[in-house]
């Protein structure tokens, strides 16, 4: 069988990608979004997960503010933020993540990776790269600096379910949103159109033609328990 958990990254992050995330769990394949603790609209996120008890959500965890802190001990700062943005995902929503991953996936990085290794296996929670999930990040709207709208068209979408999902679960993460006057982002425009392909008719039908069914993480106990796998490094992809 083939198991699809669709995901969007930056839950939280502004209003309007806030919007775009609910609406295409709504409207199209969405089963599951990464959600920035400390983001300004985080909040609202946490409010609108409530009401949409079917989306997995999972921390996303965001690194990029404790860079610029010069101070000494990186590796003990990294775990304090770390385990600050888990704590605070509980605070905000009542729940534990069901899932983790991190911004521009910064988990890969040789410093960071133990950190969060260690509280995956903590709470026995699925680790982007790290768990029974393959993870496939093609479906992307800016490669070599340029713009590239065909990437993430519902044509190339249902390309990607006819040729890239196999047999297992796989995780194909997405960035949907609608463009906010208050949120600056070099990737704006893509997230329009990522939407559009996430909600397109022939999306839905490609999933049924391909046999593919679509789950969120928090159905993973299906299958098996989520816990890490030895091989670390298994279903490297692209970073979005």
């Amino acid at each position: 069988m083939k198991y699809l958990i669709v995901n969007a990254d930056d839950f939280g992050a502004s209003r309007g990608i806030n919007r775009g995330v609910i609406e295409a769990h709504r409207k199209g394949i969405l089963t599951s979004a990464s959600l920035m603790v400390n983001a300004p609209w985080s909040h609202e996120a946490a409010e609108l997960m409530q009401a949409a008890p079917e989306l997995s959500v999972g921390l996303h965890a965001d690194f990029e503010p404790m860079r610029k802190d010069k101070r000494a001990n990186p590796e003990q700062r990294a775990r304090a933020e770390l385990r600050g943005q888990f704590d605070r995902f509980h605070e905000l929503t009542g729940c534990l993540p069901t899932h983790l991953d991190s911004h521009h996936n910064v988990h890969r990085e040789p410093e960071l990776l133990p950190l969060f290794l260690e509280l995956a296996r903590e709470f026995d929670l699925p680790l982007r790269e790290h768990s029974l999930v393959r993870y496939y990040s093609n479906f992307y709207g800016i490669w070599g600096g340029q713009t590239h709208l065909e990437q993430i068209s519902p044509e190339n979408l249902e390309r990607i379910l006819r040729n890239e999902i196999g047999v297992g679960v796989t995780e194909l993460s997405c960035h949907p949103g609608y463009i906010d006057p208050d949120f600056l982002s070099g990737y704006s425009t893509e997230r329009e159109a990522e939407l559009a392909a996430l909600c397109h008719p022939r999306v839905h039908q490609a999933l049924e033609t391909q046999g593919i069914e679509l789950i969120g993480y928090h159905e993973l106990g299906r299958f098996q328990s989520p816990s890490l796998c030895p091989a670390e490094g298994e279903n490297r992809a692209p970073a979005a």
